[in-house]
């Protein structure tokens, strides 16, 4: 049976597979081959600028030719490989093989043998994956993400001078804007991407286990430890770790998915408040035709991209968590474990990037709703009593907050007019009577 959106098991590769395609170019098992040919071809390279006594003579106008194996790979070259594997049941040995057949056809048989020379399986996998996630962030996800911060920051804009009524712990309290409050969500998000910038992209290379032992053993007078490094650091842009055992020891990279997971539970934090303003009529939601909100009842338009957004966030969160509790534990210089979490790097990336989508979308079909914003205002104008007694407070006023705690305690109605009686009544100057009259609920928002 052929996989189709209709049948796929996993909604990535099914419902929402318009929205990750751009995924596979990075975490399918076909992209995962093309950087494992990618890591060979550029090891050997390396090995012939060493240059190793051997390949002393190859000819370095080829380069080229090696490299058009990575760079015109095909799905026809993956399925050859992974037919190559039903034989050997070792998916890089088939990588190391098919290359040995390119080998043959540019007429390269004798400088064969040093394709994987001296490497175990994960100084390849080790570097391509950590590779293919570089590569992802950088041409995927930070383009994602940002059409989500652009957005904000023109909705912050936009915003910028909406007085609205704030409320901690869901209580009525000192006027904010509604701007700044999304400026919030952009400065914690812009943070943790500062801080993600910096984590290095690392890989392991030394052989078996992380010694260079076979490379040593063939050829000690070269430092091996130099060329790891500059292999991994300038060839492929990757930071060398060393030492290491057999395998990369993921600090960095649970580090990464540390930093990411932050930034997918501030977007769940801002789901949520744009979920609760909406169900408080802050806001309308832009009706498209056609479009129906619920099976029962007409009249409703649901909220549901930043549902969706909050469920497809909290998936991710739960698979970074396991990729960064798990892959730095591995028994003494190596186990599968990791390789099999791995072959999942991919998912929570594309609920992350099914998230930024929804939460895109939601906020494109806000209205904002003034009237309300300004009723809320109007109905409590006892957030204004903080103003008032830090006032009485600078002119030294006995007992202010006692006093304002007596007026704004009571069962009855505080409004404008109350506000208005209760400074009237107090025994302060005209100045500064007319001082605490001008402070209302919309102009009380602070800097």
């Amino acid at each position: 049976m052929n996989i189709t959106q209709l049948n796929a098991i996993s909604p990535i590769d099914g419902r929402y597979r318009n929205k990750v395609a751009q995924l596979a170019n990075y975490f399918s098992e076909e992209a995962l081959i093309k950087y494992r040919v990618l890591v060979e071809i550029e090891y050997f390279i390396a090995l012939c600028e060493i240059p190793l006594p051997q390949l002393s003579g190859f000819d370095k106008t080829i380069y080229p030719e090696l490299r058009k194996v990575y760079k015109s790979f095909s799905s026809d070259d993956a399925q050859k490989i992974k037919d190559i594997e039903k034989v050997t049941n070792h998916d890089v040995k088939a990588v190391e093989y098919f290359i040995k057949e390119k080998f043959d056809l540019l007429g390269l048989e004798k400088f064969k043998e040093f394709i994987h020379f001296g490497l175990t399986s994960q100084d390849i996998n080790n570097t391509a994956i950590p590779l293919s996630i570089k590569d992802a962030i950088n041409d995927v996800y930070s383009v994602e993400l940002a059409k989500v911060l652009n957005r904000l920051k023109e909705l912050s804009k936009d915003w910028a001078d909406i007085s609205m009524l704030a409320r901690t712990h869901g209580q009525p309290a000192s006027p904010t804007r509604l701007g700044k409050e999304i400026e919030v969500f952009i400065v914690r998000i812009e943070e943790q991407l500062r801080f993600t910038t910096q984590i290095p992209n690392a890989a392991k290379f030394g052989g078996a286990t992380g010694n260079f032992n076979a490379h040593k053993v063939a050829y000690p007078s070269i430092d091996w430890r130099a060329f790891g490094s500059n292999f991994v650091n300038q060839v492929l842009g990757l930071h060398h770790s060393f030492p290491t055992t057999q395998i990369e020891h993921y600090d960095h990279m649970a580090s990464l998915f540390d930093g990411l997971k932050r930034i997918n539970t501030i977007l769940i934090d801002l789901d949520r408040d744009i979920w609760t303003y909406v169900a408080m009529d802050y806001f309308k939601q832009k009706i498209k035709k056609g479009e129906i909100g619920s099976s029962a009842m007409p009249h409703k338009v649901n909220p549901i991209d930043f549902e969706n957004s909050e469920g497809n966030l909290g998936i991710a969160n739960a698979i970074f968590e396991h990729l960064s509790s798990k892959l730095p534990v591995s028994r003494m210089q190596r186990d599968l474990t990791d390789s099999t979490v791995l072959r999942n790097v991919g998912v929570p990336f594309g609920h992350t990037l099914i998230a930024f989508a929804s939460t895109l979308k939601g906020l494109n079909k806000l209205l904002l709703n003034e009237s309300k914003f300004q009723e809320e205002l109007d109905n409590n104008w006892a957030v204004v009593a903080e103003a008032i007694q830090t006032i009485l407070r600078r002119e030294g006023y006995p007992n202010p907050y006692e006093a304002l705690k007596g007026l704004t305690r009571t069962n009855e109605s505080i409004n404008k007019q109350s506000i208005a009686n209760f400074i009237e009544n107090l025994d302060i100057s005209d100045d500064i009577k007319n001082e605490l009259k001008a402070i209302t609920p919309s102009n009380y928002t602070g800097i």
